[in-house]
């Protein structure tokens, strides 16, 4: 086995750590408190758990798909810009969009007051779970949008007419051909959508809506049990297990389609009063899901600006990129690893070390962080060293979490490499760190910045992994977010809170950079 391969190996075992210490756990007794989780807390965790999940799902397909089809088949207006700006909710992390809109939609605001001079009533209050639902789903349907919509862009508007040639109109024939080629998207699109709401602690926090992810920070820090952490961390993981295998039962059900890429795509022509409609629902969507809330974040920051920023402030600032920073590079580096792994040492033991190393994505952050508090803390009383309140533990939980989020971009660097690049290269004498250097930085820059880029946004909007395991002074801008909307301060919380809609937005300018642009 050479070096390569126990790399790799041992970076997946590293990464499948918190998984073995949440399942073993199973087996640690907790008495009553575990007797006083199942009978008081865990029945409603499971049933408010599924049913978000649902919930999610439906919804984010719903508005996701017709989204997709609208901006990728039919000419309307607006249609181009809508076909990117769609995509920005993915800049808005839940939690954010869950206080922003509960703060336009409060009683005492405007809309509020507004619908009460319409209709002579108190507008209606939505559930804890309604409302986590709706927020989660406006943020999250990007997912289902950016995947499904390639799926109609690459059918193009041919299925339609081989359908419309079989006698079928165009509902019939979106329903029975251009739906069920564009299953594989929508299973993977909506299995993400399940498994970030799975993961989601920010949102139902606002709403204080019980989940798993709300149960174990209640363990640990309310009754200060791990062990109960743990155990409530694997029965989520049966959740996360299922959404995993739903997902790759309805993808290995479909057959994929393809066409010329490069082929003119053509839009359905529809009458004046179809497109209207189409745009109106892709104004209402990107109002609801992005201006709104980012505007009620603007007039909130104007009015705290004076008073919020603060030199106190700009340690958030600093503790926020400093993470990101740091993980940024570590994971980068691991993907490095894995991908150089594959490339030197190729077999099946590489090939499911790389996926299971990057699994993670699929693991909620509180899981990540009590099974790996747990694992660091264990070695650092075996070697007498304390190693727990270190960043050292939030590292290797980001590092989890996000390695498949850095291993892509690298490892289709590492495929544009081929192994007649690397013999043409040796062939002018050129080998060693000068090939690495002069070959195969050129073309690994793109893959190694974009990595860094989408690794560094997604630490600076998580927030579960580090309100568990932040040392003693390191509050980023999601935990002060967490900490002001906790006590009901809004308001306060907007500034912070468009800091980091500000660095969400970088990605999403990436993938529109990258997508179809028609």
């Amino acid at each position: 086995m050479t070096a390569w391969r126990l790399a790799a190996l041992a970076i997946a075992l590293l990464m499948l750590l918190p998984l073995g210490v949440a399942v073993g756990a199973l087996a640690t007794p907790t008495g009553d408190i575990w007797a006083h989780l199942t009978e008081h807390v865990l029945p409603a965790v499971v049933r408010n758990t599924a049913g978000l999940s649902v919930c999610v799902a439906i919804a984010s397909a719903v508005l996701g798909g017709t989204a997709a089809w609208l901006t990728a088949m039919v000419d309307f207006p607006g249609r181009r810009f809508f076909a990117w700006a769609l995509l920005l909710p993915l800049a808005l992390p839940g939690y954010v969009i869950a206080f922003a809109l509960a703060g336009v939609f409060d009683y005492s605001g405007a809309v509020a007051n507004l619908w009460q001079s319409l209709f002579g009533v108190r507008m209606p209050r939505l559930g804890a779970g309604t409302a986590s639902a709706v927020c989660l789903s406006l943020t999250l349907y990007p997912y289902v949008y950016l995947l499904v919509r390639q799926a109609f862009v690459t059918q193009g508007q041919r299925c339609l007419e081989v359908a419309q040639s079989l006698g079928m109109d165009r509902l019939t024939g979106f329903r029975r051909v251009a739906l069920p080629m564009a299953r594989p998207w929508f299973a993977t699109g909506v299995a993400l959508v399940v498994m970030e709401t799975l993961a989601d602690f920010g949102t139902v926090k606002v709403f204080n809506f019980d989940t798993f992810t709300t149960a174990i920070y209640g363990a640990w820090f309310g009754l200060f049990s791990l062990p109960a952490a743990l155990q409530l961390s694997a029965l989520l993981l049966l959740f996360v297990a299922l959404a995993v295998a739903g997902e790759q039962f309805w993808r290995s059900k479909a057959r994929y389609v393809s066409r010329d890429a490069a082929a003119r795509p053509r839009y359905l022509v529809v009458s004046r009063t179809q497109a209207l409609l189409a745009c109106t629902f892709c104004v209402l969507l990107f109002a609801v899901a992005f201006v709104v809330p980012v505007l009620q974040l603007v007039l909130w920051a104007i009015e705290m600006a004076s008073s919020e920023i603060t030199l106190r402030y700009w340690s958030f600032v600093r503790a926020s990129v400093s993470l990101g920073v740091m993980a940024a590079v570590f994971v980068t580096l691991l993907g490095l690893l894995l991908g150089y792994s594959e490339r030197r040492a190729p077999g099946i033991a590489t090939t499911w070390s790389v996926r299971i190393a990057t699994l993670g994505y699929a693991m909620p952050g509180t899981v990540l962080a009590v099974g790996f508090f747990v694992a660091v803390s264990a070695t650092g009383d075996w070697l007498g060293v304390t190693l727990t309140g270190t960043i050292l533990v939030m590292l290797l939980a980001y590092a989890a979490r996000f390695l498949a989020v850095g291993y892509g971009p690298l490892g289709t660097g590492l495929q544009r490499i081929t192994p007649n690049i690397d013999d043409a290269a040796r062939g002018l004498g050129v080998s060693g760190l000068s090939l690495l250097r002069r070959v195969h930085w050129p073309m690994l820059r793109t893959g190694v910045a974009t990595a860094a880029l989408l690794v560094f946004v997604d630490v600076m909007k998580e927030l579960p992994i580090t309100l568990l395991t932040r040392p003693f002074g390191w509050d980023t801008l999601a935990v002060r977010i967490f900490q002001l909307t906790t006590e009901g301060e809004w308001q306060r919380a907007a500034i912070p809170a468009l800091a980091i809609v500000a660095a969400g937005l970088l990605p999403v300018l990436w993938l529109h950079r990258h997508s179809d642009r028609h």
